[in-house]
């Protein structure tokens, strides 16, 4: 026995539906959506939907429809018949049908094509004529659909088309195609078929079942067109999801001034305010309104007296159909439980639903509209919670580009640090400190950064480099202080010594102005107009929600006061990752940890350690007063030494003169001391197991700061230490004894303060050998960023010139620097299992970059890590997805 045919067509109308909304996957977005208007009893005209397993179909076939389609289709059409009274290629009464396409993605709008008014030919425009009693609005039907009909399935550009009528109107001094009468219209049909035959040497097809599976098989090739690709790799869209096609009766919003089509949001998408927000255009079909060739009337009079262009409203000109709108409205809202984007037709005064969907919105719109449909009952506070995409969050955090400014995009880098800021190139840090004190907003560009930069870095409204990917030094750094954008491929150049970048084929010098966006990496020519950032009440009342709901604590990567009280007020519960490394970048420091890194001798070492001592304490108790009793987690020192080094002969020269020695010794000491791979050399614990005097001060400054914050504030400080790149058990052994005796030594250690020493786990063997590292450690946290250099064996610093292409040629799904990679996921459950198979309560967080990552966050959860810490402005970021993540694995085990 055969088997049986799978089921490819799904009827809808009348009230009735084959599929319903749960069948997004097979019936694409729009199919799904229109079998659940039909469902629910919202005047639908009546349609069929191909299922997605054909598209998957058609390729496989060559780019043809399987020949058992056309029985279905043929069915489904009959229905078609019997539900609006007229015949697919019946010369009396025709039915016209509408072919479009709808993937299960969201909207894809603009991305694939269509084809309207299909049916018509030399007959049964006739039919058409008689029917509607109308000859020139049948003949001007023709002629739509001959151009769209040659242009989506033929080939055929359709300006030339646009040129016939152009031509025509000229010709007769008419302006408008409204002036056109039934004989104009007919002559002009004649001339569309006769540019059809003369630039394909063909007929214009007049076998209307030609025309149909023309017209589907466009549509289902055009899953594959450039711009359907293009969106798909923007939007993370698999290319074997496919599209559906629909086919669906013809109603005209163009049979006279008792007509229209028209969008309609059920409320309003920049706002998020709960009124009826769209237009209409009167007289019309819907290419009519994507051309964009008429200015479109608002749908209510309230809108009209706000900003109307003065034209009437739908609401006054035909009350009847609006109020129908309007209840439709709240209808598919309540039904849907979302804000809606409706698409609608008027025909001689009768409404018809042509699409719903769930409505793009801004992010203070979506905030808004989840909270209060939250107050009004409509969902759930865990619904609204789910509602909001946190990496949307970053728009309301940093200043943004206004998306209706005008801007020259040079070139596209990696987005490194978001926000967006204008300002003047310098190329110098010691150039961007300067102009910024003389009142000048500068963006600092550099080959590359190094800790010689950091001042400039602070002082410039943004940072913009060649080389470097998105945890880099600069990266890093610039998370604290603003938008940085990372160069990638073959762009932009710096010349440092004549002080320009080029980029895009233009040469800009000191003193241009530019833009960065580090949320886009787009480098802009010029000044561009910014949105500033504003946190709304209902941000405030969501991120509650929010954190009602989370299981996982968030902190934040902080390592200066600013940093630390940006967290705070972002809601950070804590720091999980102070850099000490970072607070001898100034001036009035850098010097003295120079000479203790090019110190022969330990003495010499510990005499400069002794003048960063005062320092070092005065960084932490900053901190813990800022953090008020919340853990503190401070990592030792960890960089390679060369980025400590002086590079630049003036630099040299400083400190030479304050070693006082000779700068020729002191370039053979730093010949001795460079490392052919220092991201894989002397650092971390290996630095502090050779050079424990620099674990003595740095314990020595964290203790004394407890002590003299505790008994200012009256609270317990909760610091935890963190070794940095531990390998094995011993190095963390040999680390912590040395804290433990300097604990002892300090004045006052005696109180209940409870000393917690933990290891960054940042290396392969780290989670292998997690057990072992567990019974000297407290805690755990996952340094990512070297995690992932190490498991890939890649630099991060010079990824960015290549994974984009990676990325291009499917090599890679996304940067592993960005998100989680799963080799690199695994690794960290090793460690999380066998750390806890040894110390059951290990607190265990994740403070690489990725902390601020959605997707890495929502693994974090499923691993049972107690936190996540990150950059200070992702702070509510991580807070809304670790809640989201705690949601989705409570749903999967109710499930």
């Amino acid at each position: 026995m055969a088997d049986q045919a799978p089921k490819w067509v799904y009827s809808f109308g009348g009230g009735r539906a084959d599929g319903s909304a749960a069948d997004k996957d097979r019936l694409g977005g729009k199919g799904a959506h229109l079998a659940e208007m039909s469902r629910i009893g919202l005047p639908v005209p009546p349609g069929f939907t191909i299922a997605t397993d054909v598209c998957a179909a058609y390729y496989e076939n060559g780019r043809r429809l399987p020949e058992e389609l056309k029985p279905m289709v043929d069915e489904a059409l009959v229905k078609m018949a019997a539900y609006s009274g007229a015949h697919f290629g019946d010369v009396d009464h025709p039915l016209l049908v509408s072919v479009r396409s709808g993937a299960r993605a969201p909207s894809m709008p603009g991305m694939m094509d269509t084809v309207l008014n299909l049916g018509l030919n030399d007959e049964t425009v006739e039919g058409l004529a008689r029917r509607t009693g109308d000859r020139r609005f049948a003949y001007d039907t023709y002629r739509r659909f001959i151009q769209m009909y040659a242009d989506v399935v033929l080939g055929l550009d359709h300006g030339l088309f646009e040129d016939i009528l152009e031509n025509y109107k000229a010709l007769k001094g008419f302006e408008l195609d409204p002036e056109l009468q039934a004989d104009d219209w007919i002559e002009i049909v004649g001339r569309y078929k006769g540019l059809v035959e003369k630039e394909l040497t063909l007929r214009f097809p007049q076998s209307l079942r030609d025309q149909l599976w023309g017209a589907i098989s466009a549509v289902f090739g055009s899953w594959q067109n450039a711009r359907a690709i293009a969106y798909r790799r923007l939007h993370d869209i698999p290319d074997d999801w496919g599209t559906a096609v629909t086919v669906q009766t013809m109603v005209f919003g163009n049979k006279g001034d008792n007509s229209a089509t028209g969008v309609v949001f059920t409320r309003n998408p920049s706002t998020g305010v709960n009124e009826l927000f769209g237009e209409f255009l009167l007289n019309a079909q819907g290419e009519d309104v994507v051309a964009g060739l008429r200015t479109p009337q608002p749908l209510t009079e309230r809108a009209g007296a706000v900003n109307g262009n003065g034209k009437p409203s739908l609401e006054a000109l035909m009350p009847d159909a609006f109020a129908k709108l309007k209840d439709a409205c709240a209808k598919l809202e309540r039904h849907f439980r979302d804000l809606q984007d409706i698409e609608f037709t008027v025909e001689a005064g009768e409404l018809f639903m042509l699409q719903t969907r769930a409505g793009k919105r801004s992010t203070q719109a979506a905030l808004k509209i989840a909270v209060d449909m939250a107050d009004e009952g409509i969902i759930t506070k865990e619904e609204a919670v789910e509602r909001i995409n946190p990496a949307q969050l970053d728009q309301l955090l940093h200043p943004t580009l206004d998306p209706n400014a005008d801007m020259t995009v040079l070139v596209k880098g990696l987005p490194a640090s978001p926000g967006a800021a204008s300002g003047e190139i310098v190329f110098d840090a010691d150039e961007a400190v300067h102009m910024k004190s003389q009142g000048h907003t500068v963006i600092l560009a550099r080959i590359e950064t190094s800790p010689e930069d950091v001042q400039g870095m602070h002082a410039s409204a943004g940072v913009l480099t060649t080389r470097g990917g998105m945890t880099s030094h600069a990266a890093v750094v610039a998370r604290g202080d603003g938008p940085s954008v990372r160069g990638r491929g073959r762009g932009p150049h710096i010349d440092l010594e004549h002080e320009t970048l080029e980029a895009g084929g233009i040469v800009l010098h000191k003193g241009d102005v530019v833009t960065i966006d580090g949320s886009s990496g787009k480098l802009i020519k010029g000044r561009v107009t910014m949105r500033q950032p504003e946190l709304s009440e209902d941000f405030s009342t969501l991120m509650h929600w929010a954190d009602g709901l989370r299981r996982m604590e968030v902190r934040a990567n902080a390592d200066t006061p600013a940093d630390a009280r940006h967290a705070r007020d972002f809601g950070a519960e804590g720091i999980g990752l102070c850099r000490t490394e970072h607070m001898f970048f100034q001036d009035n420091r850098i010097v003295a940890m120079r000479e203790m890194i090019l110190a022969e001798t330990k003495e010499a070492r510990r005499a400069a350690l002794a003048d960063l001592l005062p320092a070092q304490r005065q960084d932490f108790i900053e901190l813990f007063e800022i953090m008020a009793g919340l853990p503190v987690t401070i990592r030792l020192f960890d960089p390679p030494l060369h980025e400590f080094l002086p590079n630049e002969e003036d630099a040299i020269a400083d400190v030479a003169e304050s070693m006082g020695v000779s700068i020729a010794q002191l370039k053979r000491r730093i010949g001795v001391l460079r490392e052919f791979n220092p991201m894989l050399g002397q650092r971390g614990a290996r630095l502090l197991v050779t050079y424990p005097e620099i674990v003595d001060m740095q314990a020595r400054a964290i203790f004394e700061a407890a002590i003299e914050t505790g008994k200012e504030l009256h609270h317990r400080v909760r610091p935890e230490i963190m070794v940095p790149l531990v390998a094995t058990k011993r190095e963390l052994d040999l680390v912590k004894e040395r804290i433990t005796v300097t604990a002892r030594a300090g004045e006052g250690t005696r109180d209940e303060r409870r000393l917690e020493v933990g290891s960054m786990i940042e290396l392969p063997r780290a989670c292998l050998v997690a057990g072992e590292i567990a019974e000297a450690a407290e805690f755990f946290s996952f340094g990512t960023n070297d995690l992932t250099q190490t498991t890939f064996g890649l630099s991060r610093d010079d990824a960015g010139r290549f994974l984009g292409e990676y990325a291009d040629k499917g090599i890679i799904n996304h940067d592993p620097f960005m998100t989680l990679d799963n080799a690199v996921g695994e690794l960290m459950e090793i460690g999380v299992e066998r750390g806890r198979a040894v110390r059951p309560d290990l607190k265990i967080g994740v403070c690489g970059e990725h902390g601020g990552d959605p997707e890495t966050i929502g693994f974090c959860e499923q691993i049972g890590l107690t936190y996540v810490s990150c950059s200070p402005y992702r702070v509510p970021v991580a807070r809304l997805a670790a809640a989201q993540a705690a949601l989705k694995k409570q749903a999967v085990t109710d499930r």
